[in-house]
Parts: C-alpha cells; structure tokens; sequence
C-alpha cells in the first residue's frame, strides 16, 4: 500500500476522468480506428488491445465476487473515489479491473473512475511499482471530499507479480512464456487473489 497521503489529485482531474463504460468505449472506438489509448499504434499493440477487448467482455459477464468480499464492502460508509491508471492495451488491466467495477458497484459511496496513464504523468509518478516503473493497472482509493490518498493498490496482486518478475528474468522461461503463465493464473484464479488484496486493504483504512 502506498504511503502518500495528498498527491497531485485534484478535483479536476476527478472531473476529467472517465467511468468504467466510457473508458471502455474509448478503447473500443479507437481500436476500430486502429489506434490505441496512447497512440503507439503498432500491430502488437493493436492486437493486445483487442484481445483485451475480449478478456473485458467475458469477465464483466462471468466474473463474480466473492461473499466475504461483499460483506466488507457493503460495510463502507465513507464516501470514496477508486481512481484507476491504466491504457487500453494493458493486459493485466482487462484481467483485473472489471473485477474492480464489480466491488465498487457494490456500494453507492464507492465511485469508480479511470484515468489513462500516459495523459497524466505527474499521477502515474506518485504512484510507482517499487519506486521506478509505470506499471499499470494502478488503483488509488481516496477520500471522495478530502482527496486524501486513503490507500492504492497495483499492478498486480504481491504474489503474482513476484512470480512474473522472477520468470521474466529466468533465462529458461523469459518474457514471452512469463507473460503466458501469468495470464493463465489469471483465467484459472477468477479475481479471488484480487479479491483477498482489496478486503486486506479495504480493512486497513477503515
């Protein structure tokens, strides 16, 4: 969980940010357009953003959350913002955060909100994996009058993205089988690590 407590969030960029449907829309109508969220247009782009299309799809329609996990978010009573950092093209997002629009939709204080990471730099910067990398996707609860950074979370659930770096970097896996493994955990897991993330951190800043 970061430790920042007040950041470069302001209630403007609240304003210009984006719901869950819009967002989505977005990513659609510019891959039709054949162009991606931070327009590195390149075919390998183009196609991690329509399979991302696709992961989205299929998961707002069968993903569910768990019990427990409802049980301690219909317990919030403070009005909240999630702000998300994420791009169209990024595969970790498609497989995490319509999960995360399923447990905000769970309670009327929570109001979920996504910004696109290469437009907003100075937030990306604040928020950094390990103190370095931009990756995404990034969620930032915040209180929703205050704008005071309540706790994040991101790129991926600890263990997880342990797992991944440390494939990445073995020269008998590499990047490309590392990134297959991880997205097959993701398909056979259904959101229940994330889920164990988020009631640990839900639980920690109530």
């Amino acid at each position: 969980m970061d430790t920042i407590k007040q950041s470069s969030i302001t209630s403007e960029i609240i304003d210009q940010a984006m719901d869950y449907e819009a967002f989505n829309k977005l990513t659609t109508e510019l891959f039709d357009e054949g162009r991606t969220t931070n327009d590195d247009n390149s075919e390998s782009m183009l196609n991690y953003t329509k399979l991302n299309i696709q992961r989205t799809h299929r998961i707002d329609k069968r993903g569910v959350i768990s019990d427990e996990t409802k049980a301690i978010i219909e317990e919030i009573n403070t009005d909240q913002v999630w702000l998300v950092i994420t791009e169209g093209w990024c595969g970790d997002s498609a497989q995490l955060l319509p999960y995360v629009k399923k447990m905000a939709d769970l309670n009327d204080h929570i109001e979920l909100k996504i910004i696109i990471r290469d437009k907003y730099p100075q937030v990306m910067d604040e928020f950094l994996t390990d103190g370095k990398s931009r990756s995404i996707p990034k969620v930032i609860i915040l209180d929703k009058h205050t704008l005071e950074v309540l706790g994040s979370w991101g790129p991926r659930p600890a263990e997880v993205h342990q797992k991944y770096l440390a494939e990445k970097l073995d020269p008998e896996v590499g990047g490309t089988l590392a990134s297959q493994n991880l997205h097959t955990f993701y398909a056979r897991d259904k959101g229940a690590i994330l889920q164990v993330e988020f009631r640990a951190l839900l639980k920690s800043i109530t």
